[in-house]
């Protein structure tokens, strides 16, 4: 298997998706930080010790792809994989004119996250 990030931080509003997500990534031997909203994971990201974000697109309150600009503005490089349920090409296109490493259709399967760690990884 190749390099995959060591800690991958999760934030989706969905609490049984976020447990499923904890769990595929545990049995990688990955840590996760889980977190309900993109405003959790700005509360903490400074001293979040993540290598990979897995960014859901449409939560309540601030959205995925507006963390993922004020990560940017911040001067953060964190890799970002976006994940939506929706099928709207619009925002699929603006999440990945944000610069993410790669965009996920819920429900996905293992292996399309996992190939999407591997890219996160070996991201610059």
């Amino acid at each position: 298997m190749s390099a995959l990030p060591k800690i991958v931080a999760v934030v989706e509003d969905d609490a049984s998706m976020l447990k499923g997500i904890e769990r595929l990534l545990g049995t990688l031997g990955l840590t996760t930080e889980l977190y309900l909203s993109a405003e959790a994971y700005l509360n903490v990201a400074a001293e979040s010790a993540a290598n990979c974000l897995l960014l859901d697109i449409h939560l309540p309150g601030m959205s995925g792809i507006e963390l993922k600009r004020r990560l940017v503005a911040s001067g953060s490089r964190l890799p970002i994989i976006f994940m939506s349920s929706s099928e709207d090409e619009r925002t699929q296109q603006e999440a990945i004119a944000t610069g993410c490493v790669a965009y996920l259709q819920k429900p996905f399967v293992s292996s399309s996250l996992i190939h999407a760690l591997n890219r996160a990884a070996s991201s610059p």
